[in-house]
């Protein structure tokens, strides 16, 4: 097979992983509606089932570091999809399993454990698999992949959904919506038996020809030989350092960026709107319960088209420039939404304003952080940066998502001023604050390899050493 051709399709199967953390998190989004009122939860409880995923997803992204070092990115991958088939089949509650809430939150939370130790190694396997020329458009193969799943699960509980009355939904149509992740879940488990090793992890355990081997295939001969000596240069520079300390001058002020950086991205409320759609199309917007479902295939369709415009310029703009238009377009999306909505002026400029938020998140925030958290930790500590800027992501989205419905449906929300707008405009400030962290503290990654990246940071040398 010629190396480009390998290298997409392992790129692909390894952002498959996108695709079931999409899935997994969009599901909650169409079932809840009907489970809500199947085991008669309040505000409190619904944010408890919908987030309890996410302290999986937490707890998955801080164990994914070490697991990665010592499994690998595709072994990790591997256990990752073996977590998503099991939190799949449980969540459905089949009918010899005893029916609770608890028991549903127990199969969330192993699916966030899933989403956890996939969200940290896709990425950063494909990141160390790509040129650095194109490394940008392949590491956004991941976002895609989750829009996707987001876009697809929404046309399946659609589909489900549709196909029964409200009381069978509330009955039996959320355990199907969750039974049909079953389908990505196993396919993406048997297809990554086909994926090689991450190179860099080969070469990091010392198994040089096992690397070249790999980046021999995926690039061909002359890259490979190029790229071998590059990521040795790295390793050799770090010899005889045998524990990482984190909160080394150099090391720490790259972690803390990375992380600020990708709690920022869940601080845009992105998730508040997949999560909550359903709830924010019939209650805030007034849309009828017939059309909430179709709604939301609207917005995964917006989010879906709007990731590949950012794949198309990534690589080309630069990461920094897709910041500052993609947020200058949430802020405009949130201000349509929020004002419509304190004006009682509600309708089609409020799903503008919604559907503008999604665009613009989906063409900067939503791909760029995980290409620029991919590239910007060194070979030394990408695994452990990687998971603890993913756990804190992961933590800031179990906040957004625990809190919304209460703020939501608060009393100062709901008064005669905020009128339902108020965390619009909380998001909004948060992604003020985005433009002006990443002019001061992100730099532009584009066409550099990672090896390059390590020396534009200005580690002491002694460090590198050490």
């Amino acid at each position: 097979m010629h190396s480009k051709s390998y290298l997409i399709l392992t790129t692909i199967v390894s952002a498959l992983g996108g695709l079931l953390f999409g899935y997994d998190t969009g599901v909650i989004n169409g079932s809840q509606y009907y489970f809500s009122q199947y085991f008669d939860l309040d505000a409190v409880m619904k944010g408890w089932v919908v987030g309890s995923a996410l302290l999986g997803c937490f707890v998955g992204a801080i164990i994914a570091g070490p697991i990665s070092n010592f499994m690998g990115r595709k072994y990790s991958l591997i256990l990752s999809s073996i977590l998503f088939s099991l939190s799949a089949w449980g969540s459905g509650l089949p009918a010899f399993l005893p029916e609770s809430v608890s028991l549903l939150v127990v199969f969330r939370l192993i699916g966030g454990l899933g989403i956890g130790l996939a969200s940290m190694n896709a990425p950063t396997y494909i990141a160390e698999i790509a040129p650095a020329k194109i490394r940008g458009t392949l590491v956004s193969y991941y976002q895609l992949a989750i829009v996707i799943g987001f876009f697809v699960v929404f046309l399946a509980t659609y589909f489900i959904g549709s196909t029964a009355t409200e009381a069978e939904n509330i009955q039996n149509g959320w355990r199907y919506m969750f039974w049909s992740e079953l389908i990505p879940s196993l396919s993406f488990l048997i297809l990554l038996f086909f994926v090689p090793k991450s190179p860099r992890w080969l070469a990091l355990k010392g198994l040089k020809s096992q690397a070249l081997e790999v980046l021999t295939k995926i690039h061909g001969k002359e890259v490979a030989n190029i790229e071998i000596q590059e990521i040795e240069k790295s390793l050799q520079k770090e010899e005889g350092s045998k524990k990482v300390n984190i909160f080394a001058k150099g090391i720490f002020s790259i972690i803390v960026i990375g992380t600020v950086l990708s709690v920022l991205q869940q601080f845009t409320g992105i998730n508040a709107v997949l999560y909550y759609g359903a709830d924010i199309f019939e209650k805030a917007l007034g849309f009828g319960k017939e059309d909430v479902l179709a709604q939301q295939i609207l917005l995964a369709g917006v989010n879906l088209v709007f990731t590949f415009v950012a794949m198309a310029t990534v690589d080309r703009f630069g990461r920094k420039p897709l910041i500052y238009i993609g947020s200058v377009g949430m802020i405009v999306g949130f201000l349509l939404l929020g004002v419509s909505l304190m004006t009682g002026n509600v309708g089609l400029v409020s799903l503008i304003g919604v559907l503008m938020f999604v665009a613009a998140f989906a063409m900067s925030m939503g791909p760029v952080v995980w290409v620029v958290l991919s590239e910007m930790f060194p070979n030394k500590i990408r695994s452990i940066g990687m998971s603890i800027a993913v756990a804190a992501q992961w933590a800031a989205n179990y906040v957004v998502s625990q809190s919304f419905p209460i703020i939501a449906e608060s009393e100062v929300n709901n008064n005669d001023f905020w009128s339902g707008s108020l965390p619009y405009f909380i998001f909004s400030v948060f992604i003020l604050a985005i433009i002006f962290f990443t002019m001061k503290y992100i730099p532009e990654t584009k066409g550099k390899s990672l090896e390059e990246l390590e020396d534009m940071w200005e580690i002491p040398d002694e460090l590198k050493k050490a």
